[in-house]
């Protein structure tokens, strides 16, 4: 009997999973998806791309909640009133479609990062400190000797951090961004992530501004331009007149031809 009940087990396991890769997968999102601190409100959106009866928003490792939907429904909200530590985490997110027992695959995970307040901001400098040319390597340090584990640099107007790293021995790490341009200058600041507590985060702390100048072009440098537009120039109208007197030529050896053949033509007669 053993081997016949891990059978059925298997093959009901076999079925609920090909099931599960026939239903579309679900996406979630969080609102808001940056910036959010210990206190504040959060959603997180589940969304649905067939008709729903049951809804389950998991918590990694930790904890997952069912909600029953309207069928009309094509987003499922999960709202949290005042954030806390145990809020933090990665999120998924799975359906189970209307009048059936098929279920979905998980959505792709979601992370939900707090920024606690009672961490204090790193320190940061910028290397060199004056405005750089096109091409220049600048490195931001970035330090906090008692808590950070990771950490990150955003620079102003980009919503997700633009590089990470591990600090040394003495908790500073330094960011490099080689050859500079234009695109490069901006605001930057730095963040960490405190000891034991991947998903929370400090607030960001001072702010450096970088400045690049584009680089001019070398002297003469629109004269050379000007004259290879000229050459070009001149090679085209050069080739074309060879094409139209190519055919000139071949034309006129044509009629040429024509008028001998005919002029032997009337000897004959």
């Amino acid at each position: 009997m053993a081997p016949m009940a891990v059978a059925l087990i298997l093959g009901w396991w076999l079925v609920a999973a090909s099931r599960a890769q026939q239903l579309p997968r679900p996406s979630l999102s969080l609102h808001p998806s940056q910036g959010v601190s210990l206190g504040d409100n959060v959603t997180l959106r589940c969304h649905l791309p067939l008709p729903a009866a049951w809804v389950w928003l998991y918590l990694e490792g930790r904890w997952s909640y069912a909600k029953y939907i309207d069928k009309k429904q094509d987003t499922t909200e999960f709202s949290f009133l005042s954030t806390s530590r145990e809020h933090a985490g990665t999120y998924l997110c799975q359906y189970q479609v209307s009048e059936s027992e098929d279920v979905s695959v998980m959505s792709d995970p979601m992370k939900l990062v707090l920024t606690d307040r009672s961490f204090p901001p790193p320190h940061i400098s910028l290397h060199p400190e004056e405005r750089v040319g096109t091409g220049t390597n600048v490195t931001i340090r970035c330090w906090n000797k008692d808590y950070g584990t990771a950490f990150l640099l955003h620079k102003d107007g980009r919503s997700a951090p633009i590089q990470r790293l591990v600090p040394d021995d003495v908790g500073a790490v330094s960011f490099t961004l080689f050859g500079v341009t234009p695109a490069d200058s901006g605001t930057y600041r730095c963040s960490y992530h405190p000891k034991n507590h991947p998903f929370l985060s400090s607030p960001l702390g001072d702010s450096v501004t970088l400045g690049v100048t584009p680089t001019p072009a070398p002297p003469g440098a629109e004269l050379v331009s000007r004259g290879n537009l000229v050459v070009a120039v001149v090679k085209d109208w050069a080739a074309v007149l060879i094409f139209a007197l190519g055919i000139f030529f071949v034309i006129d050896a044509r009629s040429l031809w024509i008028r001998r053949d005919e002029s032997l033509g009337g000897e004959g007669i």
